[in-house]
């Protein structure tokens, strides 16, 4: 009953047809029967498939065709990262909520100008589609954490190479979002670049938040098809392992008399609790991978607002990464000069 009582009424255009879409976003905007009336593409053949494709919805060429269109409360925003800022500045100039894939701009500067134009139009909503903020092992550690004493932690984010943009913006962004959202706000203490001849680009940086210190690993060294990301943080109850947000583990700290630590006195088992893994042997929707890296939430989250099904936060909108843009700029500042 639940379910059948999730009806979305607003009209929706989704900006953007590559792979992303088709394969995480799209999916996600079906499932949840969202009344998607148009999605815009550049190539006039792609426009003409989608119509004959997506039934009731149309394929177009034209922003300007959707923006005028009165009935489109919600623009959900994935083109190429260069055309992101355009794009994004004239839905918010146009009054319609806002989706706008990362990264929204290429720098603070521009960032600064899409917020003031939000000020300047009393836009509507806008969500940017960072989507580990929502996933579900996101939430289960950010409560865990919130009553803890966190001693540091080590972030390891590694891929194939990236030819194809700027691999700090488009790439490392989503770790350095995500540490600030755990931990806070963030400075360098150290940052170091190493750039391999066919393109691969390693980052180590280690950053200073007001409880923390932290080591990040951010490289486009490695592979796609075996990429890695592993965040793992200390605190004085124990060890949190969190595995391409796909399992959240925690290990107790073991106890010491006088310095000394009793698991190298008395041998006993060590405990590792579970605190949230995907079940692939039960196909649910909270066990498929749209959910747990939190696309599923992110994109209902923006239809819930739009449809006034629940209150908008300034927690997932533009002015929430400024913080990340500021920490970008100075990580160009400190290894520019490599």
């Amino acid at each position: 009953m639940r379910e059948l009582n999730q009806i979305y009424t607003r009209q929706y255009a989704l900006i953007g047809f590559g792979n992303h879409c088709v394969s995480n976003l799209l999916p996600v905007i079906q499932y949840l029967q969202l009344p998607l009336k148009y999605i815009c593409c550049t190539s006039e053949r792609k426009a003409a498939l989608i119509s004959q494709k997506y039934k009731d919805i149309k394929g177009t060429t034209s922003l300007q065709e959707i923006l005028h269109d009165e009935s489109i409360a919600g623009v959900f925003v994935a083109a190429h990262p260069l055309s992101h800022f355009q794009i994004a500045s004239e839905v918010i100039k146009s009054g319609k909520s806002l989706f706008i894939e990362k990264p929204p701009c290429r720098d603070e500067r521009e960032l600064k100008i899409l917020i003031d134009t939000i000020k300047n139009n009393n836009s509507q909503h806008t969500i940017v589609g960072l989507q580990r903020r929502f996933a579900p092992a996101t939430q289960i550690l950010q409560k865990r954490l919130k009553g803890e004493n966190k001693r540091h932690y080590h972030y390891r984010y590694l891929t194939g190479l990236y030819p194809e943009g700027d691999a700090l913006l488009d790439l490392f962004i989503h770790p350095l979002d995500y540490v600030i959202l755990l931990f806070g706000h963030a400075k360098v203490k150290v940052a170091d670049i190493i750039n391999s001849k066919d393109g691969g680009q390693t980052l180590f940086l280690i950053l200073e938040h007001k409880e923390l210190t932290g080591i990040l690993e951010l490289s486009t060294d490695y592979s796609w098809q075996d990429a890695q990301e592993q965040l793992s943080i200390s605190t004085d109850k124990g060890l949190y392992i969190l595995d391409k947000m796909e399992r959240l583990d925690f290990s107790p700290r073991h106890s010491a008399v006088l310095g000394i630590p009793l698991e190298k006195v008395f041998r006993n088992n060590s405990a590792l609790v579970n605190l949230y893994g995907r079940n692939a042997f039960v196909p649910t929707i909270g066990n498929n991978q749209l959910v747990a890296q939190g696309f599923f939430s992110e994109i209902k989250t923006f239809a819930d607002i739009v449809e006034n099904k629940c209150k908008s936060t300034h927690s997932y909108s533009l002015e929430s990464i400024e913080q990340v843009y500021s920490l970008i700029g100075e990580i160009k500042e400190h290894t520019s000069k490599k």
